[in-house]
């Protein structure tokens, strides 16, 4: 059932404890909203820039229209009555369907788009290959927030995120599936002279390691059974992202861990080296994330057709 459907079915229930009549004021219900999901007529007048005695009157109002009471006052706090707990959901969705209407009304003509990525997948892999999107787009404004702490997409701050994350499946959200990429350890091929070959993967132990807190379990997968614990009193160094990792490698300070396809332009200027053939899948998958209910907006669709086709290398049979 929508917003819409709702309010005509308050409107006109025989029950009379609800008024006939017109829908509530918009304020009103505004200010219902902001109380109920703050739980506070405080935050909610904060929020509105309105006194909260203006809060207080205005859910009043609204309990008179609808004949019931939407919150119990206990000292100074309020909760929720049953009615209040069915209500709410409604008209959060109908402000949130509000907000995002009004956003893509009042959007310029030249299309705009604010896409999230990781600091290492812009810098080694995504801006070598942006100069095909504009080719491909070139009236769509593209704008890179990269991060190193937020793994999940953040809707709040861009439109549409290349995340790596092992949950597809949080509600609200559309995940288009781009590939998996396996962890393989690289190091500074001055790291290995005079020094006897990697046979075995516990052979790292030899060596400074370079981790991420940011993914603490990628040693413990390629390491296998035991994990990064059965290595004993190997040093380490940790960073919050894979460019500073792989950096450090570069610079010989130990070996490193990350996914085959951003450690492969060292790779193949030998930059780097891997010590030794043994990779393992990334525990996550790499997806394109977007709110689900702006996931058809054609600039939003546009750029993931690029993608698509810019990751199909990435792609294993």
């Amino acid at each position: 059932m929508n917003f819409i459907q709702h309010m005509t079915d308050l409107t006109s229930s025989q029950s009379s404890s609800v008024r006939e009549g017109p829908l509530p004021s918009l304020t009103a219900l505004r200010a219902f909203e902001a109380a109920a999901r703050h739980e506070s007529f405080r935050l909610a007048a904060e929020e509105l820039s309105i006194t909260q005695s203006a809060v207080s009157h205005q859910i009043a109002h609204l309990e008179a229209h609808l004949g019931k009471d939407l919150f119990r006052r206990t000292g100074r706090r309020v909760e929720l009555t049953e009615a209040g707990r069915l209500y709410f959901p409604y008209l959060r969705e109908a402000f949130e369907r509000i907000e995002t209407g009004t956003r893509l009304v009042s959007r310029p003509a030249q299309q705009e788009l604010t896409v999230q990525v990781y600091v290492t997948v812009a810098a080694r892999w995504l801006m070598p290959r942006v100069h095909t999107l504009q080719k491909s787009c070139p009236d769509l404004h593209v704008r890179f927030n990269t991060s190193q702490m937020d793994w999940e997409f953040d809707p709040r701050n861009a439109d549409i995120g290349m995340v790596c994350t092992v949950d597809s499946n949080r509600p609200g959200f559309s995940y288009t599936p781009l590939f998996e990429s396996r962890l393989v350890a690289v190091c500074s091929p001055n790291l290995l002279k005079n020094q006897p070959p990697l046979v075995h993967p516990r052979d790292v132990a030899r060596f400074t390691l370079l981790e991420l807190y940011t993914a603490a379990g990628d040693w413990d997968a390629w390491l296998g059974p035991g994990g990064r614990s059965g290595l004993g009193e190997a040093a380490s160094i940790r960073f919050d992202s894979y460019l500073l990792a792989l950096e450090a490698a570069c610079d010989g300070q130990g070996i490193a861990l990350a996914p085959d396809f951003l450690a492969e332009p060292d790779l193949a200027s030998g930059r780097l080296v891997s010590p030794i053939r043994h990779s393992v899948p990334q525990p996550a998958r790499w997806y394109l994330v977007a709110r689900q209910d702006r996931a058809d907006e054609l600039a939003i669709q546009r750029f993931r057709d690029w993608l698509i086709k810019e990751v199909e290398p990435l792609r294993r049979p």
